[in-house]
């Protein structure tokens, strides 16, 4: 345990029809393989320590690393915690993507299993029709391999029918600054209707609100004990905030506002988890003014232009 940080964090509500009480923040990807893996390992071990208790990772996320990154990281002390995995090949059989992802992470089973960024409606009909491959996940989940099925998503209309479809246990999609209107106002009090949990992520706009859209591979001003991280995105907020861009406490600020569940952030560093610690324990709901002035922010540092997690 990394005695240096304290416990910070303590479970909020339940996920969904889960039964499992979340905590506001989880802990997202950590993966960087120009990182040694016992400090990967210790710095998601140091956001447990802080208390938060959602765990996220993908055989994708670099080529197995996460996997084997989290697997040591839960080992020991996986009571208490919620660890989700992803099946990313959406069209190959599902079973032996599970048991290849346990193996990696060496564990016997996870909490959730989610079809990985799954973001076309007529491919998610056919994986939940009779049959599909949603139905393969639910032998998993009988098997004791995990024990919920969901779906991460970069459209709306793809998490409207999978919300109402009664097969999905939790929902990952974008929330933040810079994030397709629906998915706040039309998904989110979908799902909490309907008992299924939300995992948000995004809240930085893969790091380019903090960096901009022009900055995203370059340095910006920092505090001295700041860092940049390996993809050149702040990790502490600068001594004065530059308006050409959001901090890290508007964009957390932001998410928490919208309410989701679970506020999943990448947090790769010690110092990057400071700042967002810092910016949840001082965060109070903004108001729509507020939002708004937040919202316009975020288009003008990206420039209006398109981006992968919103529909085309």
């Amino acid at each position: 345990m990394d005695k240096s940080i304290q416990r910070m964090f303590e479970p909020r509500r339940e996920l969904g029809r889960t039964g499992f009480r979340a905590t506001q923040l989880g802990i997202g990807d950590v993966a960087d393989r120009a990182v040694e893996f016992e400090q990967c390992v210790a710095t998601v071990r140091r956001a447990m320590d802080a208390g938060l208790n959602i765990v996220d990772t993908a055989p994708g996320y670099e080529k197995g690393y996460s996997e084997e990154i989290v697997g040591a990281a839960v080992r020991g002390r996986r009571e208490g915690l919620f660890v989700i995995n992803k099946i990313d090949f959406l069209d190959q059989p599902v079973a032996p993507q599970v048991e290849s992802s346990l193996k990696r992470m060496g564990l016997p089973e996870v909490d959730l299993f989610v079809f990985h960024a799954l973001s076309d409606l007529a491919l998610w009909r056919k994986l939940a029709s009779p049959g599909g491959a949603m139905e393969e996940l639910a032998g998993c989940v009988r098997a004791g391999g995990c024990r919920f099925r969901g779906i991460s998503s970069h459209h709306p209309d793809v998490l409207r029918e999978a919300i109402m479809s009664g097969l999905c246990d939790v929902v990952m999609y974008p929330i933040g600054a810079y994030v397709d209107a629906r998915y706040v106002s039309e998904i989110l009090p979908l799902a909490k209707k309907h008992g299924v949990g939300t995992v948000c992520f995004k809240t930085f706009g893969a790091g380019r609100l903090l960096g901009g859209a022009a900055e995203s591979n370059r340095t910006v001003h920092l505090r001295p004990r700041g860092k940049v991280s390996s993809g050149g995105v702040a990790v502490m907020e600068e001594e004065q905030p530059s308006t050409a861009r959001l901090t890290i406490r508007e964009c957390i600020h932001y998410t928490l506002t919208c309410d989701p569940d679970v506020a999943l952030l990448g947090m790769s560093f010690p110092n990057e988890q400071d700042a967002a610690f810092e910016a949840a324990k001082s965060f109070r709901p903004l108001d729509a003014v507020a939002m708004e002035e937040l919202r316009a922010k975020a288009r003008r540092v990206m420039n209006n232009e398109y981006v992968g997690w919103n529909p085309n």
